[in-house]
């Protein structure tokens, strides 16, 4: 019991400061190199309420890929643990080392694949080459496509591989899906992805992100999977020395190279954790964010023009009202909080 708890605290711990050790670094190679948009959303945007409570100077010096530490610091911390095991081998060193392939393997296939989508779409933006530059509806279009078969390629691994056919319902079983599990898993994967417009302003997504993976380090740890436990906590070490330098005024932004790998990961994490069905408690924030933009997009196509929100995403319309940026934040971060621990009670009383 100690031991699984020192595996799954410790590369936290070390992931954390990792983080803070690299950021320095990884910022002034960030500003030396200009790594932020080189052309504001405002040229494309013609909503005054967005144009009021966004700064587009300040997005074209913010550099873009912070993304890069969270992925970065989690897969150090990983690999620092297996070295230890192979290189001093002992029973301790052996329990202590979480990359497993029946548990861990596929999180991290998915976190470093998706990262490293998310980083060449960042480079897209960064040095404005190509046509997807400045298209961005036809290169959503394509990144939901390249999500979509990254999904499909976990999906069959989930049902050949791990012979996965059902989803848990909480307090009443399972629901029986044999190889239609595939296109549940694209299905779940595109959600979460979705759930990456929550990237919007200094520390909202860190903070939501952080909550959501610690609630699934106890969901695992709870189902015995001591292993995804450890990945879920050091990847929320990870985030949250991230946040540490992105509470306002943010030093960088994540990016698509940090949303992309964590969205999907998180997907990841509710098949294998078997609560896909608990996912939209635990990751509520990312549901109300996603769910008030298709809101507001039927809601104009469907009522001539008429919006639901002044903005969208949600924390934007909370701005459009008046609210300062940082108190959105502070609140997405205790809904967050408050919505985890509920998920969290739910899966595991209902297991």
């Amino acid at each position: 019991m100690i031991l699984d708890l020192v595996k799954v605290f410790a590369p936290t711990v070390l992931a954390f400061f990792f983080g803070l050790f690299i950021t320095p670094f990884a910022t002034h190679f960030f500003f030396k190199h200009q790594m932020w948009r080189k052309h504001s959303r405002d040229e494309t945007v013609a909503n005054d309420d967005f144009k009021k409570i966004h700064n587009g100077t300040e997005e074209l010096k913010t550099p873009r890929i912070g993304g890069t530490i969270v992925w970065i610091s989690a897969l150090s911390a990983t690999l620092l643990f297996y070295l230890f095991s192979v290189v001093f081998p002992s029973d301790t060193s052996e329990k202590l080392n979480f990359l497993s392939r029946n548990q861990t393997l596929i999180p991290f296939f998915t976190l470093f694949l998706g990262s490293l989508i998310g980083l060449w779409d960042d480079l897209i933006q960064i040095y404005d080459k190509g046509k997807f530059s400045r298209d961005n509806v036809t290169w959503r279009k394509w990144k939901a496509l390249m999500v979509a078969a990254m999904a499909l390629l976990i999906g069959c691994w989930f049902y050949y591989k791990l012979g996965m056919v059902s989803i848990h319902i909480p307090f009443g079983g399972e629901i029986y899906l044999g190889i239609f599990i595939i296109p549940a898993f694209i299905v779940v994967a595109l959600a979460t992805f979705s759930g990456g417009v929550i990237d919007g302003l200094d520390g909202l997504s860190g903070g939501v992100l952080a909550s959501i993976f610690a609630a699934y380090a106890v969901i695992s740890y709870a189902n015995n999977q001591v292993d995804l436990a450890a990945f879920s906590a050091v990847v929320t070490g990870a985030i949250l020395a991230f946040l540490w330098f992105n509470i306002p005024p943010a030093r960088f932004y994540m990016g698509e190279t940090g949303i992309m790998g964590l969205t999907i990961a998180l997907a990841t994490l509710a098949f294998l954790t078997d609560s896909v069905l608990v996912l939209p408690i635990i990751a509520m924030p990312l549901v109300l964010s996603t769910g008030s933009v298709l809101l507001q997009m039927f809601s104009r196509k469907f009522r001539n023009g008429k919006k639901i929100f002044k903005l969208a995403p949600l924390h934007h319309h909370f701005e459009a009202l008046g609210w300062p940026s940082y108190k959105v934040t502070m609140r997405f971060w205790v809904l967050s909080v408050v919505f985890a621990i509920l998920g969290v009670i739910l899966q595991v009383i209902g297991k």
